[in-house]
């Protein structure tokens, strides 16, 4: 299971020609995509009045992952370990990262702080070939 992050789409969205499109219709085609709920949101959050609800529907046939009390759990451990190695996290990442975590996915992002979240071995990163 790969959870995608906003970045990967929004990139996927305004080139579909690109390499980001492809590789992630070839995750979808083969049903390896999860969303987390945040990505979800930040998507339907940015998307026009006029693609919204086409939108709503291409997301409904995903796995939605949201969090449950060991989500929160989670993040409050990361919270320390991170904040215990000088590290700073914005809330949405790490729900993004423990969602993810939980059901033992990797996360596909362009977003650097994935990167870091890796290196602090809290999750696993997807690198697309």
């Amino acid at each position: 299971m790969i959870v995608v992050d906003t970045s990967v789409w929004v990139v996927a969205f305004r080139s579909a020609a690109g390499a980001a499109a492809h590789a992630l219709r070839a995750l979808l085609d083969s049903d390896e995509v999860a969303l987390a709920a945040p990505v979800r949101i930040e998507l339907l959050v940015g998307a026009g009045r006029t693609d919204r609800a086409r939108l709503r529907r291409v997301l409904s046939a995903l796995p939605l992952l949201v969090p449950a009390r060991s989500t929160w759990h989670l993040i409050d451990t990361w919270i320390d370990r991170a904040g215990d190695a000088g590290e700073r996290f914005g809330f949405a990442d790490l729900l993004i990262g423990a969602l993810a975590s939980e059901r033992n996915a990797e996360i596909w992002s362009l977003d650097t702080d994935f990167e870091r979240m890796e290196r602090l071995s809290l999750l696993k990163l997807h690198r697309p070939s």
